[in-house]
């Protein structure tokens, strides 16, 4: 072999020695990337009707508030209620001294009982009979009489056995018993009349004794008591107020846009300041017959059980009013979504086999409905999000579908 050969045989060695090198590494490489693909699970979207809901705000208020005044005069002797206790209805707020109403109302009674035994009227529930009056039966029985000495008279007159003069003494005697029976009874009516205005006056009394108790009007609580025991206060002062917090009752402003979507019966959903990990259910009460003129907006009254009274009026409460009809949208589990600098974003699968991606895409969401949330833009039904192994993917990074 000539010496010009040895050095092309040495670098034929050395290029394939080369090419064997750079193979290696590719196929290494290739086996890195296998080994690079990330597990995850994955969620198919899907489009469904929905129950959407109307986004509105307003202040809670009482359902009913009672500014509780005195109904007679005299001097408070008790109090026992505080600002704050819960009340039923029925129960006393304030006392005053009864001593004053209570003889005037012993007074009506037995004025009520003399007329009744005047009238000779026994029981309470008996009807009045004026023909029953002592001197009204009385009166008819002398008239009686009187009548029939006259037909006695007019007989014996008629037989020449009795004087005219003797006739028109008995005649005259008829006429004065005629004329006392209508008396009596006249008079009877008129007592009678009497004790309707005494029984009047003993109502009076009795609901003037009552009175002296000022009671709750309705189960609530009371915001504020105005007297103390003590002072002197007269019909018409006003002792304590009163409140009901259950139900307790939010007026909301709903755009004119929404107006066929709100109805009476209608779910409201609500949450406060107080309490912002809880959803306070509710139902529309009242929905108004018009638009207020200056906003264009259509007032609702919802309501909403308050029975453990956590809920204060004059909290803002947050609602949202469901509305009427249903519409189809799409919807991902709301693990799918990640939010990143205030974009919310998903990653949607892409490619097929071993060669199956991920694609990173911004999307709008939209109403949240249970374990779902909807998405507005960026997604379409049949799409494929990853729902777990989030931390660990990427735009473009292969994936594994466990």
């Amino acid at each position: 072999m000539s010496r010009t050969h040895i050095p092309l045989l040495t670098l034929a060695l050395l290029a394939a020695a080369g090419l064997a090198g750079c193979q290696r590494p590719q196929a290494g490489a290739a086996a890195d990337a296998d080994a690079q693909a990330v597990p995850v699970t994955l969620a198919t979207v899907v489009e469904e009707p929905i129950r959407r809901y109307i986004q509105v705000s307003g202040t809670l208020v009482a359902q009913e508030r009672a500014e509780v005044a005195a109904e007679i005069t005299g001097r408070v002797v008790a109090t026992p209620i505080e600002r704050g206790s819960r009340v039923n209805a029925g129960s006393e707020l304030i006392r005053i001294s009864s001593a004053e109403v209570m003889a005037q109302a012993e007074e009506a009674e037995a004025n009520v009982a003399q007329i009744d035994a005047r009238l000779g009227m026994t029981g309470a529930g008996e009807g009045f009979d004026v023909e029953r009056v002592p001197e009204v039966a009385n009166a008819r029985a002398a008239q009686q009489l009187a009548q029939t000495e006259l037909a006695r008279a007019r007989r014996l007159r008629d037989s020449q056995l009795l004087s005219d003069a003797d006739f028109d003494q008995r005649a005259a005697q008829a006429d004065a018993a005629s004329r006392q029976y209508d008396t009596a009874r006249n008079t009877a009516l008129q007592q009678f009349q009497s004790l309707v205005a005494a029984r009047a006056r003993a109502s009076l009394a009795r609901k003037a004794l009552a009175d002296a108790v000022v009671r709750a009007p309705f189960a609530g609580m009371v915001a504020e008591r105005l007297v103390s025991v003590g002072d002197y206060v007269t019909k018409g002062t006003k002792v304590a107020s009163v409140i009901r917090v259950d139900p307790l009752r939010v007026e909301l402003t709903v755009p004119a846009q929404f107006v066929a979507e709100v109805a009476v019966g209608r779910t409201v959903t609500m949450v406060v300041d107080a309490y912002p990990d809880e959803i306070f259910t509710g139902a529309v009460r009242y929905v108004s017959p018009a638009l207020n003129a200056d906003s264009r907006a259509l007032v609702v009254e919802a309501e909403l059980a308050n029975a453990d009274g956590r809920l204060k009026p004059g909290l803002f409460a947050t609602s949202r009013i469901e509305q009427a009809t249903k519409q189809n949208t799409v919807l991902v589990p709301a693990a799918a979504v990640r939010t990143i600098a205030g974009a919310a974003r998903v990653f949607v699968a892409t490619g097929e086999g071993a060669d199956r991606r991920v694609e990173e895409r911004v999307v709008a969401v939209g109403q949240v409905v249970g374990d779902r949330v909807e998405i507005a833009t960026g997604l379409s039904p049949g799409d494929q999000v990853v729902v777990d192994g989030l931390e660990r993917v990427v735009d473009g990074i292969r994936i594994a579908a466990r």
